[in-house]
């Protein structure tokens, strides 16, 4: 079976790492307990959690041990890395709402059984801290001078940077001592913005316990424009079906840029990585199998086969059969308007969608238009033959109107 980290740095996920040698020699040789936190901002888990969600279970799978760390502590300050100002603070109970969310979500991916997985909250042992002990053992150890060097603080200073947010690092890095001693945690996992923080608690165990401890950062979850997968002009990409439902994650996968797709199966499917190279390889019309494939398995993993079927099926039927019940037009072109490609301002006339092209441009400025269930951000938008699968592509007029486009033959 072959080395858990050389799985992951296969299919893409680690970013740094510290003494790489030592920590994949060690992931070979005994079981890690590791651990990931998550601030409880919100009330559910997004798309973008799900990478770290997968090392977890790559991880587990493995042998190793995970901690899901919820941040009922930490989100009572909120982490400042990637900020431009200070986080909305919520309430307590807002809090311990949004890490029950958490916890369940967790639950659908990890085995918790036989202590093969380990859940628990840093408000267990954060919120009762005392402030003057917590400084003389923990503050002592961190120099401002050092911190003020890091974005994550640095980038605040102009606008204002208060104690209150300055002092996060030292509660996450009092976090990964105090998961060592309570359970042996040798490995602290975080997206690649959090490296600062996570070197933070590397060191205070080095320090005060006088023993060798692991950083791990992974890659963020960014398409191929260097934006972060998993948002939309609605917003996030949410988990939990009540608020992105499984139809809603089947379509937004499946309308992944086609540069993206190889590196989307990697990271969010447990296919092997032959199949995902295959896939990654194909061209054209051909590369939307994959990007089924992936829309599928990814749907699959985090909603159930079932969900992922009901799906792939309501889009199919949507994008290939429902005009036959009459319920959505259609305009057929010849294959060659595509092959050069059209604007899509002029497509939208074709159709009979706009009657001008200034009716056009106004709603995609708007949001109005979408293809393929995507809005259209651009007026210029060439549309060419790499936009229709199986020779057909659906454009959308605000909420309601729908145009099918099909290719003669």
């Amino acid at each position: 079976m072959a080395n858990v980290y050389d799985v992951l740095l296969e299919r893409g996920y680690i970013d740094q790492v510290t003494y790489e040698d030592e920590l994949r020699e060690l992931l070979e040789k005994e079981q890690v307990t590791f651990y990931i936190g998550f601030d409880a901002t919100a009330d559910s888990l997004t798309l973008g959690h799900f990478i770290q969600i997968m090392v977890m279970m790559h991880m587990q799978r493995a042998g190793h041990r995970p901690i899901a760390l919820l941040g009922g502590g930490t989100t009572m300050i909120g982490d400042p890395s990637g900020r431009t100002d200070m986080r909305k603070l919520l309430t307590k109970e807002e809090i311990d709402r949004n890490a029950e969310k958490f916890k369940e979500q967790f639950e659908r991916f990890l085995d918790f059984s036989d202590g093969r997985a380990i859940m628990d909250n840093n408000a267990n042992w954060l919120l009762d801290l005392n402030f003057l002990e917590f400084m003389r053992e923990v503050g002592v150890h961190f120099s401002v001078n050092y911190m003020l060097t890091l974005d994550s603080y640095k980038n605040r200073l102009e606008k204002g940077l208060t104690f209150f947010e300055f002092s996060y690092m030292l509660l996450q890095s009092y976090d990964f001592l105090h998961l060592y001693r309570k359970y042996n945690c040798k490995l602290q996992i975080g997206g690649s913005d959090q490296w600062s923080n996570i070197l933070g608690g590397y060191e205070l165990i080095r320090k005060l316990e006088k023993d060798k401890v692991y950083a791990m950062t992974l890659k963020l979850l960014t398409t191929a424009s260097g934006e972060k997968m998993g948002k939309t002009a609605k917003g996030a990409i949410w988990l939990d079906p009540n608020k992105t439902s499984p139809y809603e994650m089947y379509q937004y996968l499946r309308n992944t840029d086609d540069r993206d797709v190889e590196k989307f199966l990697a990271l969010l499917t447990f296919l092997p990585m032959d199949e995902v190279k295959r896939l990654g390889s194909l061209e054209g019309a051909e590369i939307n199998k994959a990007k089924e494939v992936l829309a599928f398995e990814v749907t699959k993993l985090i909603h159930g086969e079932e969900e992922a079927t009901k799906a792939q099926q309501a889009a199919r039927a949507l994008f290939a059969g429902a005009e036959e019940e009459g319920s959505i037009p259609f305009t057929e072109f010849d294959k060659s308007t595509f092959e050069k490609g059209i604007g899509i301002l002029e497509l939208l006339k074709e159709v009979g969608l706009t009657k001008s092209n200034s009716e056009g441009r106004r709603l995609i400025e708007q949001n109005g238009i979408s293809m393929n269930d995507e809005k259209v951000k651009e007026v210029d938008r060439i549309v060419n033959l790499d936009d229709f699968s199986h020779g057909k592509l659906m454009l959308r007029k605000g909420k309601k109107v729908y145009h099918q486009v099909r290719i003669k033959g």
